[in-house]
């Protein structure tokens, strides 16, 4: 799909891949842009910036997810892109309470849930249209130190399968995106290793291990895969070849995860290449 001409809606959008996507989306000539975010004045903010309407709230209330479905079609006789981007990280394991892992299910799994069942329904109606949900290289691989959100992503990816099985012959596409690090508010408030909050996560972190991208740069490969109609966005290339090494046999993909994971909690440094390629 090419952008030009055509009606978008970014959850997440007030930040980080969000705002990128908003911002590149209104340089690919895009006629109307909805920024929706729980950060409301930073929606505005981007909205403004590019000539777009702003809408806060929370992605995992079903109703006003149909509301800015409804309220863009009727303020622009289409939608042809829904990009549901919102999300977030913690640590733990099995010690994680209920609640986290509830939540967080409700913002990485239901919330691509409510997004296709009040997008599609209205891009089949009109012939075709484009969901582009974020997951996480995580969901192709495994988020060490997180079994909350390497089960929500996993899901989510799962999801965006089913729906492009499902609706792909009614003329709507599917696209996961599945960065590892990328410069956003969710790699500067995430905890590293030891627990301690802030920017080292970015250099020591587990999804930072083959490099931090910037926003703009993960836009920019949104924008190739998208033309394309991939079904996976890899804006980190060698995940492709860790997905493959992992099909091909998961034992030894599971036993190079657990040398990985040895030499980062002992503060080594490592690269995944390292120990999952070896």
């Amino acid at each position: 799909m090419e952008l030009a001409g055509k009606v978008a809606v970014v959850t997440g959008g007030a930040s980080g891949i969000g705002e990128a996507l908003v911002e590149r989306f209104a340089a690919e000539g895009a006629k109307a842009l909805v920024v929706v975010d729980r950060d409301e004045a930073g929606a505005q903010a981007v909205a403004d910036r590019v000539g777009g309407a702003a809408v806060g709230l929370d992605v995992t209330d079903e109703q006003a997810v149909k509301q800015v479905v409804a309220d863009t079609v009727a303020a622009h006789g289409a939608l042809d892109v829904f990009v549901s981007n919102a999300g977030y990280v913690t640590e733990g394991g099995l010690e994680v309470s209920n609640e986290e892992i509830q939540r967080m299910w409700e913002v990485h799994v239901l919330s691509h849930v409510y997004a296709a069942r009040a997008a599609v329904p209205v891009m089949v109606e009109r012939g075709g249209g484009y969901l582009l949900n974020t997951a996480s290289a995580a969901a192709l691989l495994t988020q060490i130190g997180s079994l909350q959100y390497t089960v929500t992503k996993a899901a989510a990816v799962a999801l965006g399968e089913f729906l492009s099985i499902t609706y792909g012959d009614q003329g709507i596409v599917v696209s996961m995106l599945c960065p590892q690090a990328v410069e956003t508010n969710i790699l500067a408030n995430s905890p590293d290793r030891t627990g301690d909050p802030g920017q080292e996560r970015g250099t020591t972190g587990v999804a930072a291990a083959d490099g931090v991208l910037q926003p703009e740069q993960l836009a920019d490969t949104v924008i190739e895969a998208m033309a394309a109609e991939r079904f996976l966005v890899l804006p980190h290339p060698q995940v492709q070849t860790y997905r493959e090494r992992k099909a091909s046999d998961i034992d030894r993909w599971l036993s190079g995860m657990r040398r990985f994971q040895s030499r980062l909690y002992a503060g080594t440094p490592a690269t995944p290449a390292d120990w999952l390629l070896s």
